[in-house]
């Protein structure tokens, strides 16, 4: 079987990792960009176009005051910081979620680094923050009745046009690290045929070699599509 065009990730276990070395948990998720990067390289080795990481969701709000502005200030960092060598090697760099709900400095950093590696067409990296996706499912209902859409107009194609990820393909492969298997919320209209692998590995110790067992799985699955 040809290799996933699409994987994404459920990237579970930065605290876990953090509190097993006695850090902050900004730390863990420090080591977890760490882990995206990797993954990034070697999914792009692989011939996977497209990588889809899921990292802040909406519900992450609840978290520690401290936690929360930390990875607030961790994506704004990223976003600037890597945009030199997403340009140069060709990723393209989307995030999704309610980003109008992000502070104005964030926003700007985010749109400023999504127009810099627009022309990108070696990767897509979406980076989903401030996701949930049942909301983007609502914003996606909300999007149809704005256009004056007809009842009988809506259709999957038609609402699959109105999601945040319009224009990405859907994931074939969803990866979640940590040892739990729910979806927690991510991509649920996206993953609707999505093979899952779950591993125990958390996520900041994601390697090459776990990305090739996942994939390996993937391989070894009949995918049927209810045939």
């Amino acid at each position: 079987m040809a290799p996933p065009q699409h994987v994404a990730i459920i990237m579970d276990g930065n605290r876990r990792w953090a509190r097993a070395r006695h850090l902050p948990a900004i730390a863990g998720h420090r080591a977890g960009v760490e882990a995206l990067r990797r993954t990034l390289r070697a999914a792009r080795t692989r011939g996977i176009h497209y990588v889809t990481a899921y990292a802040f969701s909406s519900e992450n709000w609840q978290r520690a005051d401290e936690e929360v502005r930390g990875l607030l200030r961790l994506l704004e960092e990223v976003v600037t910081s890597e945009v030199p060598d997403l340009v140069r090697d060709g990723v393209r760099l989307r995030v999704i979620g309610r980003l109008w709900e992000l502070p104005e400095g964030l926003q700007r950093a985010i749109a400023g680094a999504m127009e810099r590696t627009a022309a990108g067409t070696a990767n897509t990296l979406t980076i989903a923050f401030n996701y949930g996706g049942r909301k983007e499912i609502v914003d996606a209902a909300r999007a149809l009745v704005r256009r004056g859409l007809d009842a009988e107009a809506i259709d999957e194609e038609a609402f699959a046009s109105a999601l945040y990820t319009v224009g990405t393909p859907d994931p074939e492969l969803l990866i979640r690290t940590g040892g739990e298997t729910r979806v927690s919320n991510f991509l649920l209209w996206q993953v609707a045929y999505a093979e899952m692998h779950a591993t125990t590995v958390l996520w900041p110790d994601f390697a090459e070699g776990d990305l090739d067992r996942a994939l390996a799985d993937y391989a070894s699955r009949d995918r049927r599509f209810g045939r």
